[in-house]
């Protein structure tokens, strides 16, 4: 009840919050889709904008004075990197969020403004986001995190009437047969539980709301370990994301606000999520609202082992609930906050590696992504390297492709069980770019006076490579991406527990870049409601235009989305179904899923598998390879008078083929590394097509540009 009234009192505050956020700033050139010339890009490739440079993560750990800051900024600037995320570390001199802390990073921001360096403001004293130091403990208990636990697991013989007086926090009740498997959701009313055990071999589930917080390593614990001693704040509460903000935001604002969107570019979240069932006060209401029916009574059903259909879906519309709550409450309070000051709120979640544990820990991806100004994955403990496939940095850029934003984000290299050496870390680096991303935080540098850290990012045959990452981030941060195909990410049907889903939807993923054919993973929000239908296609908030969309194989599916498709098949578009149609339809909720109707629009590939024949219908490619070379990835970003390719080689072994590229005029290398720009010999010109000899060195890029210049 103290909750509740928390609550309606500070409403008022909420409203006063959200209003203010509405009052924006005028964006940079670097924080909104362009289209420049062809001739603009040239002028200012040699000498890029420095606020396309990678950013380092900057550990300060120890005494921190001016003059160290100063002589860290020297050595960045003179490795090529040109912005700096600041990170709080251990055994600093004052303690984290306090006024020596703010000072510190005021001077930070002087010293790199006087060298024309930019910083990035990482959101925490270690991750992950949202505890502020420990001052939720400290001062905001009941803003704390919150989430679902067994509190008492009750053996029970059938034929007898189980009878307990239950507290407050008990909020659920289940049952479950040990002999069959067989579950009863326990009613509890105001004297507790009084409940007659049919036939059977029972356990018992007693459900509870807690205050729980997901594990945090933070500056101030002794350990220097993960553990629960400093709580998250409430993620699906917006008042606890305000505070967090007050906390942390607001306090850098009175110190270094002049430089915000100039000098400071913003602040980095770094892997909110949830170890556990995630639970608010407001949780019921707000599931009501948006299900139609009451699911407290139910909630014992996530956390048995063997459900009926109908408990599966029960379990997926709770998921469904949270997730829309984290978004809203959590990631889009905090991107407001950053627009109406002028800066970019960057983040990444947790196991964007592994779809299923994403979505179990995240919710939905896309759903938290919608309006962070730079979405963000990770890139640690060799997840990506050459033994390995991992399109998901695709998740980031794709986020950003749809809901109009011109960067996505990759943290690489913390936690590497291998140190990569510079030939290595560039093929990581490499491997990302062609997959969309164009910003990269490297991991690690500590602050230190005289001594660079161990690895590729202290080797000086490094620079180098990190001046051709910047020119890569400028040439793939400008323009309009031109994937044309849509990837459908079934995420509803992984929180009903589908892995065939999960499996399906990642082979896709890799034939695709396998056959040269450029994608983005898209969502229910943009299928259903942000994309514009053009001609032939769906527009996105980017003006890209996609004109096929791929289904893998799944069984449940929107009905809005559904409706959407057909209207996209009518203007032109081509869908494709991969094993057969999805049966059910979700309308409101995935407990009253319906039998999709019959519907003859989009072609069926039976095998569920990228084949020949499915390929065949996806008409508008703007690459075709004489030969095939699977290990040649590429993108492709559209200027106003020019076409721009960007072509990974991930083998070891040199590649050579006849390349046929959409586009006109003059074909000409662009090298990232030099800054140069030479011609490219034709062999054959087409209406609107080029072809070349297409030739890569093993792990060689090449950025090719296909336009007329102005001499």
């Amino acid at each position: 009840m103290l909750q509740m009234q928390q609550w309606n009192k500070n409403l008022a505050l909420i409203l006063a919050f959200m209003a203010f956020s509405t009052i924006t700033h005028a964006q940079e050139f670097w924080q909104k889709i362009s289209n420049p010339t062809m001739e603009e890009m040239a002028s200012k490739f040699k000498d890029y904008p420095s606020v396309y440079s990678q950013t380092v993560t900057w550990g300060w750990e120890g005494n921190i004075t001016r003059e160290k800051i100063a002589a860290n900024l020297d050595i960045f600037k003179n490795h090529g990197l040109f912005t700096v995320s600041i990170e709080a570390g251990y055994g600093m001199p004052f303690e984290y969020l306090s006024e020596g802390w703010f000072e510190s990073v005021k001077i930070a921001v002087e010293e790199a403004k006087k060298r024309d360096m930019h910083v990035w403001i990482i959101d925490e004293g270690k991750y992950p986001s949202g505890f502020a130091g420990g001052k939720f403990n400290k001062e905001k208990p009941e803003l704390r995190m919150q989430g679902l636990v067994v509190k008492e697991k009750i053996p029970f013989k059938g034929g007898e009437t189980f009878t307990k007086k239950t507290s407050s926090s008990i909020i659920s009740a289940i049952a479950t047969n040990q002999n069959d498997q067989s579950s009863q959701v326990i009613p509890i009313n105001s004297n507790g539980i009084n409940w007659k055990a049919p036939a059977g071999n029972w356990e018992i589930l007693l459900i509870e709301h807690k205050f729980k917080t997901s594990v945090t390593r933070a500056v101030n614990n002794p350990t220097h370990g993960k553990d629960t001693t400093n709580s998250l704040c409430d993620y699906l509460n917006p008042l606890a994301t305000k505070q967090f903000l007050e906390f942390t935001h607001v306090q850098y604002k009175k110190y270094i606000g002049s430089e915000f969107g100039k000098t400071v570019l913003g602040f980095r979240g770094d892997e909110p999520d949830y170890g556990f069932t995630p639970w608010t006060p407001k949780l019921p209401e707000e599931f009501k609202k948006l299900k139609g029916y009451d699911i407290v009574p139910y909630l014992g059903v996530i956390f048995i082992k063997y459900l009926t259909v109908e408990q599966q879906r029960m379990k997926a519309d709770y998921w469904d609930v949270w997730s829309y709550m984290f978004g809203k409450n959590f990631f889009d309070v905090q991107a407001e906050w950053c627009k109406a000051n002028g800066i970019e709120y960057v983040v990444h979640l947790n196991h964007e590696e592994k779809m299923m544990s994403l979505v179990r820990s995240g919710g939905d991806f896309f759903r938290t992504m919608r309006h962070v100004g730079v979405p963000g994955v990770d890139a640690i403990w060799l997840q990506i390297w050459p033994d390995k496939v991992a399109d998901y940095p695709k998740l980031a850029s794709s986020a950003a492709h749809m809901y109009g934003k011109p960067r996505s984000l990759s943290e690489s290299f913390a936690a590497y069980t291998i140190k990569p050496s510079v030939p290595q870390a560039k093929w990581v680096i490499d491997y990302q770019l062609v997959r969309g991303i164009n910003l990269f935080e490297y991991m690690f540098w500590p602050i230190n006076e005289t001594k660079v850290p161990n690895g590729y990012l202290g080797d000086d045959d490094f620079i180098p490579v990190a001046k051709y990452s910047n020119r890569a981030s400028y040439l793939l941060s400008n323009g309009i991406p031109v994937a044309q195909v849509a990837l459908y990410h079934p995420t509803g049907n992984l929180w009903m527990g589908d892995e065939a889903a999960n499996t399906n939807t990642l082979d896709i993923a890799q034939s695709l870049s396998e056959h040269q054919i450029d994608y983005d993973f898209v969502d229910d929000q943009g299928l259903e409601s942000v994309f514009t239908l053009e001609k032939k296609g769906f527009k996105n908030l980017s003006g890209q235009i996609y004109t096929t969309v791929i289904i893998p194989t799944i069984n449940y599916i929107s009905k809005k989305v559904l409706n959407r498709l057909d209207a996209f098949t009518k203007h032109g578009g081509q869908v494709i179904f991969m094993g057969n149609h999805p049966k059910l339809s979700i309308e409101k909720t995935f407990l009253n899923a319906e039998n999709t109707s019959e519907f003859n629009w989009g072609y069926i590939e039976p095998t569920g598998k990228v084949t020949n024949a499915m390929l065949s219908k996806i008409t508008s490619k703007d690459v075709r390879f004489e030969t095939s070379i699977p290990s040649i990835k590429y993108l492709h970003r559209t200027w106003k008078d020019a076409e721009m390719y960007f072509f990974f080689n991930e083998s070891d072994q040199e590649q050579t083929t006849k390349a046929r590229f959409k586009g006109n005029g003059d074909v000409t290398l662009w090298d990232a590394a030099s800054g140069e720009i030479s011609p490219i010999k034709v062999i054959s010109k087409d209406v609107g097509a080029i072809s070349i000899d297409l030739h890569l060195n093993a792990h060689e890029t090449k950025f090719i540009v296909i336009g007329s210049s102005k001499k």
